[in-house]
């Protein structure tokens, strides 16, 4: 069974998100920073971490970078609602740091599903 990590400050988010997940067969852990993620990748890595991008603590452009450096073969999955800016800028910068797959909040659930099953394929050898 695959391992996502799901990173937000929202804690609604990451309960909506949870309860989809497990519901596909996953299994989900979460963390609500992303320092916080960092520590729980080193003991129980995840196969794929969907991230905000900003939060108060550790936000995800931080968190992408570090992942992508750690573990340079885990998908990424960026989600943000904006901010500041409008979401679409602050996507675009997490792509270029490494995330795969970007949305906007809120993210739709077949199309959330669809990255994660097309990541989990492309990181099965062979």
């Amino acid at each position: 069974m695959a391992r996502i990590l799901i990173i937000d400050d929202d804690a609604q988010i990451r309960e909506l998100l949870t309860i989809f997940l497990e519901h596909s067969g996953y299994e989900v852990m979460t963390a609500d920073d992303g320092g916080k993620a960092y520590t729980m990748m080193a003991v129980n890595p995840a196969d794929i971490v969907i991230t905000d991008i900003l939060m108060p603590e550790h936000e995800g452009f931080e968190t992408i970078r570090l992942l992508r450096k750690e573990y340079p073969g885990i998908g990424i999955i960026a989600i943000s609602g904006g901010g500041h800016l409008p979401p679409h800028h602050y996507l675009e910068i997490a792509q270029r740091l490494g995330a795969r797959h970007t949305f906007f909040k809120p993210v739709d659930r077949k199309t959330l599903l669809n990255a994660i099953q097309e990541m989990l394929q492309q990181s099965i050898p062979g």
